[in-house]
């Protein structure tokens, strides 16, 4: 049987649903495959007492230790930081902290601002009222008036509350002068709807059963089935199909065996990774595949020496500092970094190490283990990040997956204007700790587990000789097709890129569905 759709969505995770629910209209069928399954939330691994065991095994952030049924390996062999994303319906959103902050208007402005990159084919103005519906949709706790940010809508919940390590790190903040502000989190404050308020629980990474923390499947799925979206779990898709020089459509498996669908518009919302593995069976633009950014980090931890109980709250969602942020050429690097509050771990992952620093076994390690546990609050040096040739996603010559699609190659190396930003923040990071009463610092130098933001790739632009796409993220030279995930970022920014992600699907998704009402009208 020959199926048929007007707009085929590959990925159900941020951007994906996100899309889906902008594009979807009355006449126009929206098909939404993805290759992972649904997640019951309401049954997450944090209602029980081994929840810490989850993230080391069905919920790892790195799906070459996960090994799903929905997983594909990675080989990161050549990268410094492993890939940290997860395939489900909600995508990464389902392993995600919930921090939800928005680029600045200068990182759209990177080449007129600092001769370096290139400027976005978008302004921060032009997704302001993406990004205040994408808050409305997620449910955005924050504060508004940020001297740091441009003025925005007050926030639909007040701020989650500090505790008090975070506390002492924003009087300490205070005492040396710099911008701090409390985090705007895709976390609840207060109930709404069928949503229930955080009660600072701690383990946002395995999924909220009181579902305060948003994910896009909590967030977005609903509403996109309401205008009629399908949505089909468990399905790989495994090609595209082309007609000259448009794609028609694609191929794609589930349980039942190995199927087509014809649609004039296929839209790739898999992330970067996912993007190359489809866009082999085209002839993609000369500059598709390089520039992948990330966010390298350094984690700062501070050991306080009384209990501060600093494990509970929402684990990445308290305070940022983004005093730091835009360049300053004395500092002896481009752009800047955002400092990112941390709260304490569970015990298993305090005796593992927490941020990437093992704790001493044998005889002393129950004393080092009281020294940690509940007396931590970290600060994330997290950095802006150019993008460069030399680092890119590739495919595997010769490995393959269980569906026969290629295994992508990360090829990253954290470049010399990251690393002395990494290091000015490292010790800034730790005079902010000292301030705030820390005892000891410990420092991981680069979180080689901080690979949950994969951007560029497929860089929009005007230009089809430097960009892959155009601002709405159709291919520039292969009709019937767009991107709309992180793959197509310009500039990478030293914050979490969900929410500019989604207002972008949002923005793109609105504009296909009145294309595609204009021509269905100009046809009758």
């Amino acid at each position: 049987m020959r199926q048929v759709a007007d707009i085929v969505v590959v990925g159900a995770g941020a951007a994906g649903l996100a899309f889906a629910r902008a594009v979807a209209a009355p006449g126009l069928r929206v098909v939404v495959l993805e290759a992972g399954q649904p997640v019951d939330q309401r049954r997450a691994p944090n209602l029980r007492t081994e929840w810490e065991l989850a993230l080391q095994t069905g919920y790892n952030n790195n799906p070459n230790i996960r090994q799903g049924p929905a997983d594909y390996p990675v080989d990161d062999s050549e990268s410094d930081i492993s890939p940290a994303i997860y395939n489900a319906v909600g995508g990464s959103t389902i392993r995600w902290g919930g921090h939800f902050p928005r680029f600045r208007p200068s990182d759209f402005r990177m080449h007129t601002l600092d001769g370096v990159g290139a400027d976005w084919p978008v302004s921060y103005d032009d997704l302001v009222p993406y990004y205040d519906l994408n808050d409305a949709m997620m449910g955005v706790s924050g504060l508004a008036g940020d001297p740091g940010n441009p003025d925005r809508a007050p926030r639909p919940a007040p701020p989650l509350p500090l505790c008090d390590g975070t506390t002492r790190l924003a009087r300490a903040f205070d005492r040396l002068g710099w911008h701090w502000w409390p985090s705007d989190a895709a976390i609840l404050s207060r109930a709404r709807d069928d949503r229930e308020a955080c009660n600072g629980c701690g383990p946002c990474g395995v999924g909220c059963p009181r579902h305060a923390r948003a994910s896009a499947d909590i967030a977005y799925l609903a509403a996109a089935q309401a205008r009629g979206v399908e949505l089909r779990a468990g399905a790989v898709v495994t090609g595209l199909k082309r007609s000259g020089g448009d794609v028609t459509g694609l191929r794609y498996s589930d349980a039942t065996g190995a199927h087509e669908i014809d649609a004039p518009e296929v839209v790739l919302a898999g992330n970067a990774l996912g993007t190359a593995r489809l866009m082999e069976t085209i002839e993609a633009p000369a500059p598709f595949g390089r520039g992948l950014m990330m966010h390298p980090t350094a984690i700062v931890t501070g050991l306080f020496p009384d209990n501060i109980r600093s494990y509970r709250g929402a684990f990445a969602a308290a305070l940022v500092s983004q005093q730091f942020y835009e360049t300053d050429t004395t500092r002896g690097f481009t752009r800047g970094f955002q400092m990112q509050a941390l709260r304490g771990q569970g015990p298993l992952t305090t005796a593992l190490g927490g941020y990437g620093l093992p704790l001493q076994w044998g005889t002393h390690h129950a004393a080092a283990f009281a020294q940690s546990f509940g007396r931590t609050i970290s600060l994330t040096v997290t950095c802006d990040d150019l993008a460069e040739d030399q680092n890119r996603i590739a495919l595997h010559d010769s490995r393959r997956d269980r569906h026969g699609l290629p295994v992508p190659r990360m090829i990253y190396r954290v470049g010399d204007n990251s690393r002395r930003m990494l290091a000015f923040g490292i010790e800034r990071a730790s005079e902010a700790l000292r301030e705030a009463g820390a005892q000891a610092i410990r420092v991981n130098p680069l979180s080689r587990n901080a690979g949950f933001h994969l951007m560029g790739t497929a860089r929009m632009g005007q230009d089809a000789e430097t960009s892959v796409t155009d601002s709405f993220g159709r291919v520039h030279g292969v009709r019937g097709l767009s991107i709309v995930d992180a793959s197509t970022f310009v500039t990478a920014a030293p914050v979490n890129p969900t929410p500019t992600l989604q207002a972008i699907a949002l923005r793109a998704g609105e504009a296909m569905r009145t294309r595609l009402n204009a021509k269905t009208e100009t046809a009758a």
